[in-house]
């Protein structure tokens, strides 16, 4: 049989050309995304990480609008198109949440099929880096809450905060509170009580949350007390008892936080790779307000004082 090596040639450069092709268009849509899905009419702020695993499959993280950061056990690219789908978190018998997607640029589109059937779009960009350079100079602290009212703060929906001598009081489960000020860099000093079982956060920015849960005498976990909710795990459990007051100082520089809590360092300058569930936007290269999760059950704060960063 005589070999025709003019095809075989041709063969090999289209194979080549073809896996280049393929090549470029996984290495683009590696990195870290900021999503907004158009849902109901509502706008849901989400996030999507996509990176290789053993320089082969695609694999990667996904936050929806609410619960924790899910694994991408596997992104699928073909014909200049991507897909993958997520696992429930919560409920049983719920379906994969299914979604496709194209990169146009420096922007994703697709849509993504919810586990009640329906179908959604979504866009997604690139999630900036926020970087944290320099000699930080901080200037003077100053109290966030004055103690007396709500000034400087509103409800997300319906309001049930109230202010009882001198403490922000949400007594049962409804809406978050955000302060009406946005901040970018800053120092954050915060004292809070919850009872038995109580669960709340503080979301840095409107966009990540450190989380706070009544879990004594449990193992640290990426979702219980003093954690970066879904991504990074407090080096200990320091949590006091349920009704006791306890404190957190938290540092936040471009993506890079430090969570000191009950006067012990927690975690110590590491990175937030994206936002958490239940965060305002997914605009993370803006300033954002503080919120206070208050849809969890009752919750006390207190002593709420925010030293800003002036210049990097």
């Amino acid at each position: 049989m005589k070999l025709n090596y003019k095809l075989f040639s041709i063969t090999l450069v289209l194979l080549f050309v073809s896996t280049s092709i393929f090549a470029q268009a996984e290495k683009k849509l590696e990195g870290r995304w900021d999503l907004v899905i158009s849902k109901d009419g509502t706008q849901l702020p989400s996030w999507l990480e996509v990176r290789h695993s053993g320089n082969k499959t695609l694999v990667g993280r996904f936050v929806y609008a609410f619960g924790s950061a899910r694994p991408v056990s596997h992104i699928k690219v073909k014909d200049g198109r991507f897909s993958f789908a997520i696992p429930p978190q919560w409920e049983a018998g719920e379906d994969n949440m299914e979604f496709e997607g194209k990169l146009f640029g420096e922007i994703l589109s697709g849509t993504m099929k919810y586990t009640d059937g329906k179908t959604y779009n979504w866009t997604a960009n690139r999630a900036p880096k926020l970087e944290a350079v320099g000699n930080p100079i901080w200037g003077a602290p100053r109290q966030i809450f004055n103690e007396e009212n709500l000034d400087g703060w509103h409800a997300s929906g319906e309001n049930q905060w109230v202010v009882e001598n001198g403490i922000l009081t949400s007594k049962a489960s409804g809406s978050n509170i955000i302060t009406d000020e946005k901040f970018s860099d800053f120092k954050l000093h915060i004292e809070f009580r919850y009872p038995e079982e109580g669960n709340s956060g503080v979301y840095l920015r409107g966009r990540y949350e450190v989380q706070i849960a009544d879990n004594k005498g449990n193992d640290p976990s990426d979702i219980m007390f003093g954690a970066v909710y879904g991504f990074l795990t407090p080096n200990e459990m320091v949590a006091k008892s349920s009704g006791e007051w306890q404190a957190y100082d938290i540092t936040l520089i471009g993506r890079r936080v430090t969570v000191v809590a009950n006067g012990k360092t927690i975690i110590s300058d590491q990175i937030i790779p994206g936002i958490t569930g239940g965060a305002l936007d997914s605009r993370e290269e803006k300033t954002g307000p503080f919120m206070l999760q208050g849809d969890h059950g009752p919750i006390e704060y207190r002593n709420i004082v925010v030293t800003p960063l002036i210049e990097k």
